[in-house]
């Protein structure tokens, strides 16, 4: 045959060190989103900006999950534009709920530079920034 097979050319994001940020970015992926679910039916009107960020931020986590367990260039390069909104996203957020209190009456997973979740927020995308940087390499 000519060429890599399929299944070898998708290897590679979510091995050795990837699968700890396919697992973290899973457990977030859900934590995020049954929150922001509950939140959005149950209390919408308490503090929907809020709500609506924290269900973005799960898609966020759900779509590079996915990126990760899927493998391949392709999706190391949606992942990896995906990891740098993240971190904008954590960055934007973090100031903004440390500026304007105000404007957010509740908490979002990325309130305070992720403070709530122990900072896993701010250093997920990081950290998946650096691998998918050297998967491009490996």
């Amino acid at each position: 045959m000519a060429g890599k097979p399929e299944s070898a050319a998708r290897t590679g994001l979510g091995q050795g060190p990837g699968r700890l940020l396919v697992m973290v970015y899973g457990v977030f992926t859900v934590a995020a989103a049954s929150r922001s679910i509950y939140q959005l039916i149950a209390q919408y009107h308490e503090a929907p900006l809020a709500y609506i960020l924290s269900a973005v931020s799960a898609a966020v986590y759900a779509f590079i999950t996915v990126s990760l367990v899927r493998g391949g260039e392709g999706a190391r390069k949606a992942a990896f534009v995906c990891c740098a909104a993240e971190l904008v996203g954590v960055l934007t957020v973090g100031t903004w709920t440390l500026a304007d209190p105000s404007a957010f009456p509740d908490q979002t997973v990325w309130s305070d530079y992720g403070m709530g979740y122990l900072f896993i927020p701010i250093f997920l995308p990081v950290t998946g920034l650096m691998w998918l940087r050297k998967a491009r390499r490996g």
